[in-house]
């Protein structure tokens, strides 16, 4: 009953379902280990942001380059202050306002980033106030340049002058005469007239939409596994049926009708005799 199995056909389906079922499962485990890997990521988060206040300020050198590690701990940076920025289309506690930007100079010639503080309302020069003059020592908690689109980051272009988008060293190379770092700091404590702007997490680190997006995706990959599996059963069964119906002979054998029939009417059979012409005279 079951010598169907070995026939061409047969030998396709069963091939595809040995390749899809594993195929499906390594997929879904995949994706479950990037949800993990998430959940992992945000724990560590967690764990440093709750030690960074506490933890003393190391030397920028020795947190270089950031890492989800170094991320949000904090730094120290002795220099120069030099060309400042504004950074519009920040929001804090729900207000829409901007960073306040100025590039330290520190040993070497590099620039750091520094944000000493947040204001309310249009980027405006004139209500930034100006950086200390004089070599200065800054502490602040370490965080990695920023790519458009992320935790806020305009993606807007044609900004006035003295303004950027985002605080990376892409962006900032082309505003400075200085080659910034690739990293930037925020004051813990911000500048007179200004307000702290705390820190944030490193991308893809958090329990975000793309983190339950992995475990969703990873019920799908086993569900389509168990699709697999349902649809060779179902195939199995449906070809089983119809060998048992034809062996009962529930089956009609159209093709062997068709051929009987067009015997008969070779033979001249059936209704009657094929009719003959007629003799002329």
């Amino acid at each position: 009953m079951y010598r169907f199995l070995l026939t061409p056909r047969w030998w396709g389906i069963n091939v595809f379902i040995l390749l899809a079922i594993p195929f499906c499962i390594f997929m879904g485990s995949w994706q479950l280990g990037r949800f993990e890997d998430r959940v992992r990521d945000h724990r560590a988060a967690d764990a440093a942001a709750s030690t960074a206040e506490t933890d003393p300020a190391r030397p920028l050198a020795e947190m270089l380059p950031v890492t989800t590690e170094t991320s949000g701990k904090q730094t120290t940076a002795k220099g120069r202050y030099g060309k400042q920025l504004l950074v519009p289309g920040r929001e804090l506690d729900g207000r829409s306002g901007y960073y306040v930007l100025t590039l330290l100079r520190v040993d070497g010639g590099k620039a750091l980033p520094v944000v000493r503080g947040w204001l309310p309302g249009a980027a405006d020069p004139a209500k930034a106030p100006a950086a200390p003059g004089g070599e200065v020592t800054v502490t602040g908690a370490l965080q990695a340049s920023e790519s458009p689109g992320s935790n806020g980051v305009s993606t807007a272009g044609g900004l006035p002058p003295g303004q950027t988008a985002a605080i990376s060293s892409a962006s900032l190379v082309n505003l400075v005469p200085y080659t910034p770092y690739d990293a930037w700091i925020t004051l813990g404590k911000a500048d007179t007239g200004m307000r702290t702007v705390p820190p944030t997490a490193p991308d893809n680190t958090g329990l975000d939409l793309k983190a339950f997006q992995n475990l969703g995706y990873t019920g799908e990959w086993f569900v389509f596994a168990g699709f697999v599996v349902f649809m060779w059963f179902r195939l199995l069964r449906r070809e089983v049926e119809f060998v048992r119906d034809a062996e009962l002979g529930l089956v009609p054998d159209a093709p062997d009708a068709g051929k009987e029939q067009s015997e008969d009417a070779d033979t001249g059979s059936g209704t009657g005799a094929p009719a003959t012409p007629s003799a002329t005279a």
